[in-house]
């Protein structure tokens, strides 16, 4: 069998993680062990924190919208389930923009919130009653 030399091949996919690794400090930029290692670490990070990032965000954006709801009298949860009873789609990005920087359009909104999300409520909370009532109606009979 014929012997097989890779030095070519071996060279270039050592430059290219070389390539990659440049700007790592100390032997981790000059050495290919080390930076193959430094670069599977940093990678690994960068995968897990794209996603880890999504999740901060829509944490920073939620805590915002909150504060902002405070301000106007009414909680989160009621705030959100206001905007979907009055069948208004914003999203939580949107809505921390509104909340950081145009406070009174945002205050519009809690209003409209307070408005359908109570209505909502009292409709659901007679209705209930209701059932209550015709089921002692019944359970005295």
């Amino acid at each position: 069998m014929s012997r097989v030399k890779r030095g070519n091949v071996l060279q270039r996919r050592h430059k290219k993680i070389l390539k990659y690794a440049k700007g790592f400090r100390g032997s981790k930029s000059r050495l290919f062990i080390a930076a193959n290692q430094a670069l599977m670490q940093a990678w690994k990070n960068a995968y897990r924190d794209r996603r880890k990032k999504k999740r901060e965000f829509r944490s920073l954006w939620i805590t915002r919208i909150n504060a902002a709801c405070r301000l106007n009298g009414i909680s989160y949860s009621r705030f959100i389930y206001g905007l979907a009873a009055a069948n208004l789609h914003l999203n939580r990005k949107v809505l921390a923009e509104l909340a950081v920087h145009d406070l009174p359009a945002f205050g519009k909104l809690a209003e409209i919130a307070k408005d359908k999300g109570g209505a909502k409520q009292k409709e659901k909370e007679s209705q209930r009653k209701a059932l209550t009532g015709k089921a002692k109606a019944g359970a005295t009979a």
